[in-house]
């Protein structure tokens, strides 16, 4: 049986800050900050031009990508303190416009090389394993706003140079690579999973959709096969959003639905990174949404020969499928599903159910037959700093708990689980509502959703269990 790496995650856009040092603008950098309210997680990214032109102008709207959790500034001191915790692995991302601030540049911003110099150096020092993302969400406006993001196949050759350049810098650095964060979230949430501008009225169109995640697949299958060649020590994987998807009853038509929905939204992108061809259930979909991909042979050729070696998955809850629309509906990871009346749930509406995560694990493993990673889970609540520097997350570690043990489970029962990545390891700005006030992490950063606070990191409750979970972890190897 392998060894499980236990490790935490971030990403560049959520966590880095320093704006000013010659980044360019991308995508979540145009996320304005909105106080909570019924709609405020779909306005902020499901962002029109008209939004983006506000936040390219603005100077009162408080943009909380920009900030971040000043990780640039706090690198070797949250280095140190993954160090101190125990982590086996880290999972962040590069931020392709601290490299090339218009996508377009022929050589990169030094201060973002210096600046990955030294996270590299440092993780290489303490002896912790890299796990690299190399886009998560976040795209150069300038290539969203000069060819529609991508819609447009300029941007696979844009992207594939911003990969070599990685590859050749930091290439012995790394353990695992990702081309993609959540490939999927281009269906759910276009704006951050393809850079796609909502149209002000119309949505988005399924052409455009389809034909943004067709060119992201042949993007991931570029990369692999310049990995390859360039004799790249790392393994490259894929990963998708995964929801765990229960029928709403025992209607065989809503055990369809559920088959259906687990189809299109979660299996989809990885049948075709994994498998290398796309699954036949897309063709009478494609036709009901006319939907015609432009495709070539050379690229589909591309697709069969260059997959993934290990599959990956965010998990943070369960969803409902139904045929129809009834019961109370709820929040979920950039999605909205039917509460299931069996589960609690956090302040944000998430269902908390850690046996879906073990249901996730046989089922993606099942599927298909690669080694398997869960990229992200966690627990978003509001967390109280006490006038004596604590922090009290007993509601955290109790997930942490539940959910680590239905993982030893699957793991007992055969499957072959290679890392697991606690989510926001340090409090980071939450993707899905753009505010702090949401937390993850095991360590606190002070600091609230308005970009006010001394941005000191602290270390939780969670910090000491999780640290503690890991030692025996080691221990019993």
């Amino acid at each position: 049986m392998n060894r499980i790496y236990w490790g935490g995650a971030t990403a560049s856009s959520q966590y880095e800050g320093a704006y000013e040092e010659g980044k360019g603008l991308d995508t979540q950098d145009c996320r304005p900050y909105l106080p909570r309210t019924s709609n405020a997680t779909t306005t902020t990214r499901l962002l029109t031009q008209a939004v983006i032109d506000e936040a390219k102008a603005s100077t009162d709207q408080f943009y909380p990508f920009r900030k971040g959790s000043l990780g640039v500034e706090h690198c070797q001191e949250d280095i140190e303190l993954l160090a101190e915790l125990g982590l086996d692995i880290y999972r962040f991302s590069i931020s392709w416009a601290r490299l090339f601030p218009t996508g377009e540049e022929s050589t990169p911003n030094q201060a973002g090389v210096d600046y990955y110099d030294q996270v590299f150096k440092l993780l290489k020092e303490k002896n912790i394993k890299v796990f690299l993302t190399m886009n998560h969400y976040a795209v150069p406006l300038a290539i969203v706003e000069n060819y529609r993001g991508w819609t447009n196949k300029k941007t696979i050759a844009l992207y594939v140079k911003f990969a070599e350049f990685v590859f050749k810098r930091w290439g012995d650095y790394v353990d695992f690579w990702l081309p993609f964060n959540e490939i999927n979230a281009g269906y759910f949430s276009p704006y951050n999973g393809v850079g796609l501008v909502k149209l002000e009225e119309a949505g988005y169109k399924f052409q455009d959709v389809f034909q943004s995640l067709h060119h992201q697949f042949v993007a991931s299958a570029r990369v692999i096969k310049l990995g390859r060649e360039l004799g790249l020590r790392g393994e490259f994987g894929a990963m998708v959003s995964c929801f765990c998807y229960y029928p709403n009853t025992t209607k065989p038509e809503d055990n369809l639905k559920m088959v259906q929905d687990e189809q299109v939204n979660q299996w989809f992108c990885m049948d075709v990174l994994s498998n290398g061809v796309y699954p036949y259930y897309m063709q009478p979909f494609f036709k009901q949404h006319d939907v015609v991909l432009e495709t070539t042979e050379e690229e589909l050729a591309l697709l069969k020969e260059h997959t993934c070696d290990f599959v990956s998955f965010s998990y943070y809850s369960s969803a409902i499928s139904s045929v129809t629309e009834e019961g109370q509906q709820t929040a979920g990871n950039l999605v909205v599903t039917t509460k299931n009346p069996h589960l609690k749930a956090s302040e944000w509406g998430w269902q908390i159910d850690p046996i879906g995560l073990r249901t996730t694990l046989h089922k993606v493993y099942d599927r298909y037959q690669k080694p398997v990673m869960i990229a992200e889970n966690g627990f978003g609540a509001h967390d109280e700093l006490t006038t004596t520097g604590e922090i009290h997350d007993d509601y955290r570690i109790a997930y942490f708990k539940e959910h680590f043990d239905e993982i030893l489970a699957a793991q007992s029962e055969g499957v072959d689980i290679r890392a697991y990545f606690a989510w926001g390891i340090i409090d980071i700005v939450s993707a899905g509502s753009c505010e702090m006030g949401k937390r993850y992490g095991v360590i606190y950063v002070d600091a609230d959703n308005q970009g006010h606070g001394t941005y000191n990191r602290y270390k939780k409750d969670s910090f000491y269990w999780y640290q503690n979970f890991i030692k025996e972890q080691h221990q019993s190897e």
